[in-house]
């Protein structure tokens, strides 16, 4: 489920930046006034439309998913738990300095 998940956010979340990227921008109309090349592909108001609905139904499903990776990355145990703790080795401990003799007790 969780790998359904993914691709499908990535594949909306490319659609959805492409999908924005051929949208005009609202000066794109003062453009065509002046003699430039007008959006005819739709119909002069279709295309408005058409790519706001279908970038609006992207966005919702981009919502979705990121939604649901993160309900379920929540649900998922951390990372570190399966690492054990580093096994360090210690040197034994060397006194400074030798341990001095003492002389036995004189009667």
């Amino acid at each position: 489920m969780r790998y359904f998940l993914i691709s499908l956010h990535v594949i909306v979340s490319t659609i959805l930046i492409l999908m924005v990227l051929v949208q005009k921008g609202k000066g794109a109309d003062i453009g065509a006034a002046f003699g430039g090349a007008s959006q005819t592909v739709f119909g002069p108001r279709g295309a408005a439309s058409f790519l706001s609905k279908l970038t609006t139904g992207a966005a919702i499903i981009f919502m979705i998913t990121s939604l649901g990776l993160a309900i379920t990355t929540s649900k998922r145990a951390s990372v570190m738990e399966g690492l054990k703790a580093p096994q360090t080795q210690q040197a034994p401990a060397i006194p400074l300095a030798p341990p001095t003799e003492q002389a036995p007790a004189q009667k």
